[in-house]
């Protein structure tokens, strides 16, 4: 039977891709080549969002080809559409194959015996923009208790930092129908949680014709139909998290009390220049409104440090407004140049060490921020989804809560992908612990 390995860099829709991509190639008669053993496929999903994430694509495509010198090696993802004949010059390499093409793969590959050959199937020149949304035929959860669900594809914000729309084009969204068929399909095969994902979640629906959607509509109707038990929103921007989408997660009781909502910089000056729409104070009045309606909800952002221009004022006015809100963790980034954006070329770049203290300063903020929520739910009972055991530490069984705090629990037979009552017991060594309740 012949093998494959992916190796995934990047966020969740590459992720969830790649997962679709392996159970499409196993529905296929492929088989999963088990660790150092020889593959005749190997599929990089790559990465473009830095230029640290670039570097890494090449070295994990250098990596498969030096370890794998027999097989056809597949190169995907939007470090091959942004820069395909940067990568394609790297020798040993067969496809390099774009976006438009990624659901593709398993039919592209379908005929492994005649072993490595040249690419016969040209890189793009950009993403098909005027396509529908491209899924696979069916979901997939790859290893997981909670599989991730890319309901949309693309990006029509176009941030001056951020390459993510010459990576995958205009937005475009998984058809509602399709959205329910999915979930009812993964709820069948016994999981209790979905993470919906997309490069743009919260503009999610625009792009349906004849008739636009929205992500509050999804939603409502997810709860209706009773598609799934928990439904976990993977990020949405500022101006997406409206009043009705806050107001439905602290009803339904499906929806995830859990939100990353991306600030970026808490900075108005720097914002504009960003191309962000939304202003500091926009962004403060959100998240004390989130937290009113849902005060127990993790409530997460991204940060982006060093931007153009950042002085030491304006990181200042970052730190002071994390500092006063009730975010519960950080996802902190320095800023990486991408030429193909604006802000690659706009002047003020602020030097590489000031950046590194200063992402060092905020996740520090960050760390303690998540360790004080953590520590206000000792002595409280919470549901946990268990996903399984943490062998190469503990032994405990790993689980995860609505508000995304990881409970680790004493090892007890039959309980991986099952929704369990736990009291919280204590943190230690920044680890929660609790006890399943009977």
């Amino acid at each position: 039977m012949p093998n494959f390995t992916i190796t995934t860099l990047g966020c969740k829709v590459n992720q969830c891709e790649s997962e679709a991509i392996s159970a499409s190639l196993t529905a296929d008669g492929w088989s999963s080549a088990a660790e150092n053993q020889p593959a005749q496929l190997c599929i990089v999903n790559t990465c473009a969002v830095t230029s640290k994430a670039a570097m890494q694509s090449r070295q994990a495509v250098r990596k498969l080809i030096r370890s794998h010198p027999r097989a056809r090696i597949v190169v995907t993802g939007c470090y091959a559409q942004t820069e395909p004949e940067e990568i394609s010059r790297i020798k040993g390499i067969h496809d390099v194959i774009d976006h438009g093409r990624k659901h593709r793969i398993p039919q592209i590959v379908q005929s492994p015996k005649g072993g490595p050959r040249s690419p016969d199937l040209p890189p793009a020149s950009g993403p098909d923009d005027s396509q529908l949304f491209a899924q696979f035929p069916a979901a997939a959860a790859g290893h997981r208790s909670r599989p991730f669900l890319k309901i949309h594809d693309g990006c029509d914000a176009f941030c001056t930092y951020c390459i993510v729309p010459h990576a995958r084009g205009a937005g475009r969204s998984m058809e509602m129908e399709d959205v329910l068929a999915r979930l009812t399909q993964l709820q069948a095969a016994g999981f209790h949680e979905v993470v919906l994902t997309g490069i743009h979640l919260g503009a999610y629906g625009m792009d349906l014709q004849p008739s636009p959607a929205s992500l509050f509509e999804l939603l409502l109707k997810i709860h209706e139909s009773k598609a799934m038990d928990r439904i976990r929103l993977s990020s949405i921007e500022p101006f997406e998290l409206n009043e009705d989408i806050i107001m439905l997660a602290a009803q339904s009781g499906s929806i995830c009390h859990h939100f990353h909502v991306p600030l970026q910089s808490g900075d108005d000056e720097i914002l504009r220049k960003m191309h962000r729409p939304y202003t500091r104070a926009v962004f403060k009045d959100l998240i004390h409104r989130l937290h009113h309606y849902l005060p127990e909800a993790a409530i997460g952002t991204d940060v982006l440090v060093g931007f153009p221009g950042e002085s030491e004022a304006a990181f200042d006015h970052t730190c002071g407004l994390i500092e006063e809100l009730p975010l519960t963790y950080l996802h902190v980034f320095p800023f990486s140049p991408r030429k193909q954006t604006p802000a690659s070329r706009f002047p003020g770049q602020v030097p590489s060490k000031v950046t590194r203290e200063r992402c060092r300063k905020l996740r520090d903020i960050g760390n303690i921020k998540k360790l004080s929520f953590y520590d206000s739910f000792i002595g409280k009972k919470l549901e946990v989804l268990v996903e399984g055991r943490e062998a190469r530490t503990t032994g405990n069984v790993k689980g995860i809560t609505s508000n995304y705090i990881p409970v680790y629990l004493d090892h007890q037979e039959g309980l991986k992908n099952t929704l369990v009552s736990v009291s919280i017991d204590r943190v230690t060594g920044g680890r929660v612990f609790g006890t399943v309740m009977e």
